[in-house]
């Protein structure tokens, strides 16, 4: 998800954080990154650099909309404080229920949501 007015990527939050420091923190103007249209911020040089070498990794699946919405072939936002993850890959949920929802059963969820994706995604405003 990136904001239209601002090109803030999760709402500036650093996707690396959720990893190193296991829970969302808000990312500075400081520690910027230019990728994928949007730009992304961070808490330091390092976890800039860590996103930058292994974008992949860090980045929110299904660009940071919700997984259980979007394996019901919607694209609803996710929360950058609502979030897991699951098999070494990040998630944002619009909320709790719909976390708690995929947590049941991730590999169901996950499976369905990449079936979905493209479609989803051919639908969403550049």
């Amino acid at each position: 998800m990136v904001d239209r007015h601002t090109g803030l990527a999760i709402g500036g939050y650093d996707p690396v954080a959720f990893y190193t420091d296991g829970k969302p923190l808000p990312g500075s103007a400081d520690f910027e990154l230019q990728y994928g249209g949007a730009v992304w911020r961070f808490c330091n040089f390092g976890n800039r650099a860590a996103f930058a070498e292994r974008p992949d990794v860090y980045m929110p699946q299904f660009g940071g909309y919700d997984p259980v919405g979007v394996a019901r072939g919607v694209a609803v936002a996710g929360r950058p404080d609502v979030w897991l993850i699951s098999d070494g890959r990040l998630f944002l949920f619009y909320d709790c229920h719909r976390l708690e929802t995929f947590a049941a059963d991730p590999d169901r969820f996950s499976s369905a949501a990449e079936r979905k994706w493209p479609e989803i995604l051919r639908t969403l405003s550049p």
